[in-house]
């Protein structure tokens, strides 16, 4: 492999090392005996090794894609800190070729989202394993963005706080009707029932997780109080309910379906009731389609058939939904320390992960969370709040100000 890999790699070396000057060193052969640098240092910061001729078309031509697909395979191993190992991609893919994601975009809407796919693509995301999960996440098991007063707060805590904010954003009221779209592994809905007094609909996809929330009703004592169901959210049809929560679950609608999925959360609201979509966004205003590959790797390995909408085009949908938003906020700073938090957790207990998966599986989960962290921070992706309710209501039924969300 060796003579390969210096006829492949020198010329790239070269033009890296030429125009980009990262401090990264290259080794292949027998224990890493050949090396190439691809900049001008003492040391270097990351240190990549080839472990099979197959990684070279993923490393002469790089984007996020290609290099995540060279590390999750097997076919590289790195080493450095993670923070310097992205930092490293991110500039490595500054030159890949743009286009790819707008073409997966594209071709994703053609072949839309059906019920079997979407459970499909649920359940290959959150079924890994209900301890996978418990080995990184708060001891409730959220699976979305945190909210954090101070900086201070710990992931329990600050998951604590984000639930209680959500549910004072919709001033949900005791003895309301509370549907949870995406409900995970219920910590929403048992805080709902418990200190807010409503009754409650949580609704996934997800077997591991509808088993394990059913499990922790029952503990609770409160089976009269709130109802657990594996179901397709565009099979609920036992509104009207009054108040509407959809937290880390949007993403998985689709770009053309989303006016739908607004039309049909209004055709389950109270007329005046009040709903709140949690969800992870573009900052592209192309809706995602110009990412350094980064897109590309989330579909092929962590989110299949996920999708990123720009605020503008949520806010445009659900008024084409017959919603009107008048609450937004921005927690993109949130989500960046709350995936940070995961990330030094997953990687503090990698012992105790790994012989939960394959080899293959601790590698995505392992870039994937770091990569969410750095794209939070870098203002690739961002998380916003939107409180909503049925449009063409009156005026004076708002809150003159949003100091009723913090007591």
């Amino acid at each position: 492999m060796g003579s390969i890999v210096e006829r492949a790699l020198l010329p790239w070396a070269q033009k890296v090392k030429t125009k980009l000057n990262v401090p990264v060193r290259l080794r292949w052969g027998e224990q890493g005996a050949s090396s190439l640098e691809l900049g001008e240092f003492d040391e270097p910061q990351v240190e990549i090794r080839v472990r099979d001729a197959a990684a070279l078309p993923l490393l002469i031509n790089p984007g996020l894609d290609t290099l995540g697909e060279a590390y999750v395979e097997g076919l590289i191993d790195v080493e450095g800190s993670l923070s310097d190992i992205l930092a490293v991609a991110h500039r490595l893919a500054e030159g890949a070729p743009s286009g790819k994601d707008g073409l997966i975009q594209r071709l994703r809407r053609r072949f839309g989202h059906t019920r079997e796919s979407d459970s499909k693509a649920i359940q290959y995301h959150y079924d890994v394993s209900n301890a996978f999960y418990a080995h990184w996440l708060d001891e409730r098991m959220v699976y979305s963005c945190a909210y954090f007063e101070t900086g201070e707060e710990t992931l329990a805590e600050a998951q604590l706080r984000k639930i209680d904010h959500i549910l004072a954003k919709i001033r949900l009221q005791p003895g309301q009707r509370l549907l949870d779209i995406g409900c995970g592994w219920g910590a929403l809905v048992l805080r709902a029932a418990q200190k807010f007094g409503a009754h409650c609909v949580g609704v996934t996809l997800s077997k591991n997780q509808y088993e394990l929330a059913r499990e922790r009703v029952r503990e609770a004592g409160l089976e009269d109080r709130i109802e657990i169901r594996l179901q397709d959210y565009r099979d609920v049809n036992d509104g009207p309910f009054d108040r509407i929560t959809s937290v880390g679950m949007f993403e998985h609608v689709g770009l053309d379906h989303l006016a739908d999925y607004f039309g049909h959360i209004r055709s389950l609201v109270k007329p005046d009731g009040w709903i709140m979509n949690h969800g992870i966004t573009s900052t592209d205003p192309q809706d995602g389609e110009t990412a350094h590959g980064g897109g590309s790797f989330i579909d092929r390995y962590v989110f299949p058939q996920g999708e990123l909408p720009h605020i503008g085009t949520v806010l445009r949908t659900m008024q084409e939904g017959g919603l009107e938003a008048f609450d937004v906020e921005s927690l993109r700073r949130h989500y960046m320390r709350t995936t940070q938090l995961w990330s030094d957790a997953f990687e503090a207990r990698a012992e105790q992960i790994k012989p939960l998966v394959s080899e293959k599986t601790w590698r995505i989960w392992r870039v994937y969370l770091a990569g969410c962290a750095w794209a939070f921070e870098h203002d690739e992706i961002s998380l916003f709040q939107v409180v909503c309710r049925p449009s063409g209501r009156l005026a004076h039924e708002l809150p003159w100000s949003r100091r009723y969300i913090y007591g």
